[in-house]
This record gives C-alpha cells, structure tokens and sequence, in this order.
C-alpha cells in the first residue's frame, strides 16, 4: 500500500495536500477520506496514492483518520470531469469536488469542549472571589463563563449544541474563553448514516400475537392464556381504534399516520408492550412528483419534423461516438416528446441518459412525465430536496437502480454508468450559470461529460430560443442542427398585440399598470370559461420607497439596491442578501410623512387583478408563493384542473409549462430588462417574451398575446411579436461582432470586493496597472471599474472584464493574474474569476 495520498479539500486554496496513510488503512483514489485540517475535521476527495514524502519534516506530515469508502464515490470519468472544470473555470478542485458530491448528509460537523486546568483554577479563584478571575467582561458575561466552567467541570466532553442549550453562551464568548485556554475546543465530526427511516407500525398475525407472552402480573407470575383465543376481549375502546386502523391499512401504517387518531400516545406503546404491534423502521418513501402527468407523450402522431430529429438523435447515439445536437423547435413544437423518446431507446439498450432542466419549479412537471413512461427507473437531482433526499437518489443512481436521471445544473455529476445521452433543455437559461464557487456552465460542463464519456454520449441542447453562442455553433457546424418549425397537430403559434404604454398614458392621463386592451382581453377569456397568465417579472409589491419630501429611497444596508415592501408579510426586504426591516411610516432621512411606495410587483398585481375581477379564481407563482416544491406542484395542479381563472407570477410561470386551457398570456413590464446595462440585455428580453408567449394556445382553441411596453420600436420587441427567432440572430448578432462579444470572443468577468472601500480600490487599482504592464496580445481588458452594483452583501464591488477570441490565451492571463493577486496577499476569496459570465452586474 502506498504511503501517502493527496486530497482535495474543500478550501478556497489551488492546491492538494499531502497525507500519511496509517498501517492497515486502504484508501481509493475517487473515495472519500476523513482528514485533519488546522483545527476541524474534513472530508476530501483521494486523487493520488504514492510513496512521494512531501517537502516537510516526517513529524509535520498529518495522517489520514479514516477512510469513508471501501470503493470510488467519483469514478476515472468523474474525477477526469471535475479536473477539466477547475481547470477551466480556475475553481479550487476541492470546492469542484464537494459540487459534485451531494453526500453532506453523510458528514456529521461537530465540535466538543472540556474544561483544562486552566479552566478549573479559574473557576476554584471564582468561587472564592464571585466571578472568574482575570476576566474583562461584564459581570452578565461573568456569570455566563462561570456557568459554562462549571457545567463543563462535571464532564468529560460536551457538545457545542448541548453546551449552549444549557448555560446560554454565545458562539463569541466561547471563543474568547478558548483564547484564554480556560476550555479547550476539539472537532469531533464524522461520517453517519444518513438513511431516511420512518418508523413503522405492524400488526402482528394471530399466530404471533399468541405466542407472545403476556407481561407479568404484580405477583411476577403470567396469567393464564389460552394461545387459540385472540385477546380482542381485554382490548380498551382506544386500543381496539388504534388495532382496527391497522388492520383497515393492511396491518401496517406509519406511527406519524396513528398519531392523527384520537386515541392518547401511551396506548400504541401499551399494545407494543403486549406483543400485540411490533415497531419497525423502514425506508421512507420518496415522491419524485405529486403533479398528475399529462397525457402520454406518445399518444399522438408524431409530426414528420419529429421523426426525423428522433432518428438523427438515435443514430448519434448508435454509433456510440460523441456528437452535439442543438434541437431548435418553437413553444409547443413537442421538444418534450422528442426528449423522453430518445430517453426511451436509450433505456432499452440497458444504457443511461440525464435530462436537466434550469429551474426546479420545472422539475416536477418533467418528472410526472418520466415517472409515467419509465416507472421506477427514474432518480431526480436538485438543491430543493433534503441533503438526506439527494444523497438517497445519488446512491440509487450509483447502485444502477435509475437510469433515467432528471434535475437542474448539479444533475449533470449523476454517477451514471454507460452514459448515452445527456440533454440540457431550454439551453439558454442563465440558471445553468452558478453563480457561487466553482462558477462552472452546466450546458457547457454536459458537452464536455458526454466528449469524455467512455463509450461515446451524445449531447443534445434544445431550445426554442437558443443562446447567440449554442446556434453560433450550430451554424459553425459544431453541433448539428434539428429543426422543429411547427407545433404539434399544426396548432398556430399565438397572435401578439403590442401595446404601447407611452401611448396609453397620454389617452388615459394616467399610469397603468393593466392598459385597457389587457383588461378587455381578460374579461372575454373569463366569460368564455378559459384561463389566463400574466406575468410580471418582478416579485413583492412595491419595488421602491421613496420620500416625497427629500426625493431619498430606502436603500439595503449591506447592498446599493433599494428595499421591497411586501405587504402581505408587512416588511421591507432587500431581495439580493435577504436583510429585513420594518416597513417605515417615516423617512429614516429627513423623517417626513410622505413615505410613497412606488412600482408595481406581482403581489401588487395580483390584487389589482382581484379588484378588477372579483369573481375569477386567481393563483400567484413566485419566489413568495412557493416555499417548497409541494407549492409549486399544487399551484401547477389547480391550473390544470381548471380550479384557477388565472395565474399570475414571475419568470416562474414563462418557460416549460403546458397547460392547454391557456388562451391569453398578458406580459407587463417584461421589457424593463432593457435599460440595465448588459449586452446580453436584448437577447434576454426577445428570450422571456418568445417563451411567455409560448404558454397561449398550447390546446385545441388559438391563444393571443397582449404585451404591454414603453419600447415598442425595439427590435427585441418586434422580433419576439413576430416569433422570429432567426431575425432577431442575425440582427444582435451584427452589434456582438463590432464591439467583440460573445459568440465572437470569449469572456470573462474578475471581480475584486471587499468589506473596506479602501481594500477593494487598492487591490483593484494594483491588478489594474499590472494589466496594464504585462503583455497580453489578443486580449482586450476593461477597467478597473466599479461594478453596476457597487456593494453586495456588504462587500465593496469593481471589476475588470477581458475579452478575448482565444480562451487558451484568457485562461493563461487570468492564471498569472491569481499569481500576482496572491503574490500581493490579495486573498483569494476576494478575487472571483468568473469565466464565460453570463451576468456583469
């Protein structure tokens, strides 16, 4: 056995640390190991063993505290996968590693203390004098410290939650008393078993039920039984409840389940006692989706376009070598059915595919729709499971119990073995894009898994309105391109009324938030039993607040962005770090009365609708409205069943749903977009327009678009009215060429902040004349500059951005960059490299 191996921790560090491997331990390269670093413990990704001593004395070289697994929990592929990744998006490999792994349920933290002798001298001194000596705190502080000493005295070793519970101590106060040695602070995390159990009530058979003994009686004697007589007669009214219950369930029911009887708690414990139920722990069920499924996909005629992008995906596959695919179908075209038939040929070759989708609110519909063709073949990956949830899925999938694999970004690390066929629906969705360390694209991360994949996949991208770069590319002749130019059975695409808002102020004398065509629109629709969408691309319900009197706004006071005023839940919010405050009834400026709530959000909306239709049954979807993907399904659900006139809601509602009883789709207030400065700012706004105007006349009756805007000439607007998408390529396409945007160059975005103003201008103003001194041929470098959003979640932010047409050059100039920022003790967590960005602000 080798005597060392190097492990990827997850610390925001570009390197690998070396440890011993103690005699009779055997770690995997691709497992996981339990590791000592500075004063915690942490699990790693082994990914090398070897005899190499490292650089220190033997007595500085740390040893490995246990192995977690006995086989790779990332395999050669996996591991090949996340090198590649912090590679390219120069990630820390131990941060691109815990990415991939949604295991942390596995892995207790914990911390325990104990008193020293320090500690008990100070506490003997106390008891003398009243309070700990050498103390500088208050003599609240005091009491707490001597609280703790005292509890810790009379223990070996106390867990920090147990701790705190009992004496009260802050986290700071603790930490003070470590400093002072008078406790001593150990890490004790560990692996655990994270198996979600559910404990189970079982009625046991007659047979069992007489050969169990009775209690003993007060003399210590057992009465007489006889074992062919049930004991039905001794049963009090509860416990013969809580027996029939059972065995109406089939002699079985979850414990939680009895609890809704009205029998006392003590009964399910006294028939226990009797041998009467037997409590068992048994897995707990997971329900990949409470959404009913839509009609089969494979019930109707499949049009000629969608034969002919099945058979060009199947033959990819078949060859069983890489290919790219872009599949470019309109709203409606039955991209969908496409997907889960390719899925479908795959699975009957005993190979496997992931289909990921970018938001979580489309998970559910997609796996009614898997669950439905595939049955229990189907695992589903996304961040609004539990940690205990995802780390079950992910064990299925490992086991080979799923082949079919569905979720959001993270889905694409699936431990899937024989991968064929990986599809990124809706491609160009930003949500693919994290936005935390590693900033990695998961529609770019699943090209590169199914080029790597061993026996060939194939990658299929789909969209109805591609990314510039995805269709770029296609027409580059780097993916193949499969068109899907009409809509299933030939039903219209939607007619699109533009209403020009500017216009309606004037005629009106007043601002609008519904112009008078929308609201006649929606009134027909009601009339005639149909439903209704509208969206709003903004939540809450007033944006701003501003004083009338000295013209100020109330501003976040981590962030440079204005509060939003939630009425429903009576405060203001700050929606980009989540701070809270009370909603004011003065200016916390001047202190004038005249607090004005400008702006109109989708609660807003929601009651102006209620106002105007009293009668209509009206739902809303948004990051409000949906806590948990119980919510979301139950709104879908009512909307399907026609229980709901109309929804009303955020991007939420824009992409992925197919509800046939749609006829109207209004869009307010979509093309607000426009004015921030992004050059990605038209290609977003001709995108949420095209894919919200998708949701109308998906059924058998022709649905109409009403969009309000006040940049009627723009020619995002225009193209998306038309539904031209190849229009709108060829005419952004021209300003991307002249002024060096993607897909002409690649981008990236260095953004340098700190929590001290000065900090962030130092260390941007020093990268800045290093840009300027080094040779960088090729590569246009911008800035510094402060970013649109100058303060985030407390940190000061600027910004350089580099374009270049060789991502080979880029990566080797933002290298030397990390180099030099940690050569100047710039630390690495307040320099964030984010390649191909796909926000700047």
């Amino acid at each position: 056995m080798p005597l060392f191996c190097d492990v990827a921790l997850a610390v925001p560090l570009d390197m690998v640390f070396t440890y011993a491997i103690p005699p009779g331990m055997e770690p995997v390269v691709g497992g996981r190991v339990l590791v000592p670093f500075r004063q915690q413990r942490m699990s790693g990704i082994v990914v090398e063993l070897h005899d190499r001593p490292p650089q220190v004395k033997t007595q500085q070289i740390k040893k490995v505290i246990e192995a977690l697994d006995l086989s790779p929990v990332l395999d050669e592929q996996l591991l090949k996968l996340g090198k590649w990744i912090a590679d390219y998006y120069l990630a820390p490999i131990g941060e691109v590693f815990r990415t991939m792994l949604p295991l942390s349920a596995e892995f207790k933290r914990s911390v325990e203390y104990r008193i020293t002798d320090e500690g008990r001298m100070a506490l003997h001194l106390a008891g003398m004098s009243g309070s700990p000596a050498q103390s500088k705190r208050t003599p609240e502080q005091q009491l707490v410290e001597f609280r703790v000493l005292d509890y810790l005295a009379e223990r070996d070793g106390v867990r920090e939650g147990s701790l705190r519970g009992a004496t009260r101590v802050a986290k700071a106060l603790l930490g003070g008393m470590v400093r002072k040695k008078w406790i001593a602070r150990e890490d004790v995390s560990a692996a655990r078993d994270a198996a979600r159990l559910v404990k189970v009530a079982v009625l046991l058979a007659a047979e069992e039920r007489a050969e169990a003994s009775p209690p003993l009686d007060g003399r210590g004697a057992r009465p007489h039984t006889n074992p062919a007589t049930p004991t039905a007669k001794k049963l009090n009214e509860n416990q013969r409840t809580l027996i029939e219950t059972l065995a109406a369930s089939g002699g079985r029911a979850p414990v939680e389940a009895l609890r809704s009887l009205d029998v006392p708690r003590t009964t399910l414990g006294t028939l226990v006692r009797r041998g009467l139920i037997e409590l068992v722990d048994e897995p707990q069920d997971f329900t990949a989706s409470k959404l009913k499924p839509r009609q089969s996909p494979f019930e109707f005629e499949f049009s000629t376009a969608q034969k002919e992008a099945l058979g060009k995906i199947g033959e990819a596959v078949a060859s069983r070598k890489f290919s790219g695919l872009l599949l470019h179908g309109i709203t409606g075209s039955g991209k969908t059915a496409v997907y889960l038939a390719c899925m479908r040929q795959v699975l009957d070759q005993g190979r496997s595919s992931i289909l990921l989708v970018p938001e979580i609110g489309l998970t559910p519909a997609v796996a009614a729709d898997l669950h439905q063709v595939f049955g229990d073949e189907v695992a589903i990956l996304h961040s609004g499971l539990s940690n205990a949830e995802r780390a079950e899925q992910w064990h299925r999938i490992r086991r080979g119990e799923a082949r079919v694999v569905a979720g959001t970004r993270s889905a694409v690390f699936a431990p899937v073995s024989d991968l064929a066929l990986i599809i990124v629906d809706e491609e160009q969705d930003s949500s693919y894009k994290q936005e935390e360390t590693p900033r990695y694209h998961a529609r770019d991360v699943a090209v590169m898994r199914a080029k790597m994949a061993g026996a060939g996949a194939v990658a299929v991208l789909g969209s109805a309105t591609p990314s510039l770069e995805s269709y770029y590319n296609a027409k580059k002749n780097k993916y193949a391109l499969v068109e899907l130019p009409d809509r299933v059975e030939r039903r219209p695409l939607p007619a699109v009324e533009i209403v020009d808002m500017r216009q309606e102020f004037q005629e009106t004398g007043q601002e609008q938030v519904i112009s008078r065509k929308l609201a006649e629109e929606i009134r027909e629709r009601l009339e005639k039993k149909e439903q209704v969408m509208v969206l709003l691309n903004r939540r809450g319900y007033s944006p701003v607040v501003l004083c009338r009197a000295c013209g100020k706004t109330l501003q976040c006071k981590n962030c440079a962005v204005s509060m939003t005023h939630h009425k429903r839940e009576r405060k203001m919010e700050c929606h980009y770090c989540g701070h809270v405050e009370h909603i004011p009834d003065k200016c916390a400026h001047c202190g004038s009365d005249y607090v004005y709530f400008v702006g109109t959000g989708s609660e807003k909306l929601e009651e102006l609708l209620h106002g105007m239709f009293p009668q209509a049954r009206i739902g809303r979807l948004d990051r409000d409205t949906v806590r948990g993907r119980e919510d979301f399904e139950h709104a879908l659900n009512a909307l399907n069943e026609g229980a709901l006139d109309m929804l009303v809601g955020t991007q939420m509602i824009a992409k992925g749903h197919d509800i046939h009883g749609v006829t109207l789709v209004g869009v307010i207030g979509a093309d607000m977009a426009l004015g921030l400065p992004d050059f990605r700012a038209a290609e977003r706004t001709f995108q949420l327009l095209t894919q919200v105007a998708g949701r109308a006349g998906r059924g058998q009756s022709p649905g109409k678009v009403v969009l309000q805007t006040y940049f009627q000439e723009h020619y995002a607007v225009q193209f998306a009215a038309r539904h031209d998408f190849a229009g709108f390529y060829e005419k952004e396409l021209q300003f991307r060429a002249w002024m060096h945007y993607p897909p002409y160059s690649a981008i990236a975005n260095v953004l340098i902040r700190s929590e001290k103003l000065d900090n962030a201008l130092t260390w941007s103003g020093e990268l800045g004349r290093w840009f300027e001194k080094t040779r960088h041929e090729g590569i246009r470098v911008l800035g510094p500059a402060a970013a649109p959003i100058t303060r985030l979640k407390r940190d000061y932010r600027y910004h350089f951005i580099l374009k270049s047409p060789s991502r080979e050059k880029m990566n080797a100039l933002l290298r030397a960059m990390l180099a030099e920022a940690a050569a100047r003790k710039i630390p690495r967590t307040q320099v964030i490299v984010d390649v191909d960005a796909v926000w700047l602000m």
